[in-house]
């Protein structure tokens, strides 16, 4: 049954940024089932600028640390939250729940701790059986919510933002007429990679077709970014972006398609409506049936787990069935996907 009366509810998900677009579907379902409802979010402080504009955020996880427990407690108490849906569920949040005395708490039935919560779902999400935003959507069902069919994820993006986008494109030397692309080598240790040595290939092929190409990450990839626009050639630059994540997604929605592995800029391309092609393992656990963009301008490449040791029983030889996705398929999927758009 319905909880008509709620007006003041938090979702909390604390972990990654890809983790966090793919909660966004349930916000979007909260307001359209509790309209004039105030909505929030907890979440750590470099994913906060994500939900601007949809939800309001609480911070969690600082720089460095998680807020301290007494601290987060009476943050908690005095939002007085009518209830909470716990989308990544850990101990400690689940205890700060209960003792903040929010009435309606959401998680998971299959934790040790669940008896701190008092609406259970019974779901694990380990057996991949559908997609995390499909997951996040179904701890609802303790709300009483209708759950959209098709779940979908957007950012808000900013004139601001979009002005600081425009202005790193002039600094590189990209017209309003030249047909960007964004490749993304880099997975922070999310994702089984494919090869950067892949990458530069494709961004030469692309550039040899007239297209302006950008190996973008972060400050910790700075290496990688550097080496791989390198090993492209002239005229291919490197990116490290030391942006807001809404000012790198206004960047990338500025870009004709968005080449990543699994990986959360390729979730914010996704969220931005810029085609991406992304590379993700043959593992269950890694799948795009579970992880895969929210969008429908994709190409998403899988090797063949048949040709896999460690999926066959074997051990695992590093990245090596990602070498089973080609340049020549990427490439062949890339120009398909900037023409259709």
């Amino acid at each position: 049954m319905k909880q008509k009366h709620l007006q003041n509810i938090l979702v909390i998900r604390t972990d990654r940024i890809g983790d966090v677009i793919l909660t966004l579907p349930t916000i979007e379902a909260l307001k359209q089932n509790f309209p004039g409802a105030r909505v929030a979010m907890l979440l750590n402080s470099y994913t906060a600028g994500l939900v601007e504009g949809i939800a309001d955020a609480l911070i969690y996880h600082g720089e460095t640390a998680p807020k301290p427990f007494f601290e987060m407690l009476v943050e908690l108490r005095l939002a007085r939250f009518d209830a909470a849906v716990v989308a990544f569920p850990r101990f400690r949040i689940a205890l700060l729940l209960w003792l903040a005395g929010i009435p309606i708490r959401v998680g998971t039935g299959y934790r040790w701790y669940s008896f701190l919560f008092n609406k259970k779902i019974f779901e694990h999400r380990k057996a991949a059986e559908k997609h995390e935003a499909e997951y996040n959507l179904s701890l609802l069902k303790g709300l009483g919510c209708a759950i959209p069919s098709k779940p979908t994820a957007k950012i808000i993006i900013s004139e601001q933002e979009r002005k600081t986008a425009s202005n790193i494109r002039q600094s590189m030397g990209i017209t309003d007429a030249d047909r960007l692309v964004l490749l993304h080598p880099g997975s922070g240790g999310s994702a089984r990679d494919w090869k950067s040595d892949n990458f530069a290939l494709l961004a030469a092929e692309l550039k040899k077709r007239g297209f302006y190409v950008v190996i973008t990450g972060g400050k910790s990839e700075t290496h990688l970014v550097q080496s791989v626009a390198q090993a492209a050639g002239e005229g291919v630059k490197s990116f490290v972006s030391s942006l807001s994540l809404k000012e790198f997604a206004a960047f990338i929605q500025t870009a004709k398609l968005f080449v990543a592995n699994s990986t959360g800029p390729l979730h914010i391309a996704a969220a931005v409506q810029t085609p991406v092609i992304g590379f993700y393992a043959p593992v269950r656990v890694m799948s795009p049936e579970r992880w895969g963009p929210l969008t429908d301008k994709k190409v998403i490449f899988v090797p063949d787990p048949a040709q896999c040791p460690r999926c066959q029983g074997g051990e695992c030889q590093g990245n090596d069935c990602m070498r089973q996705i080609t340049v020549k398929q990427v490439l062949e999927a890339a120009l398909t996907l900037v023409r259709g758009n």
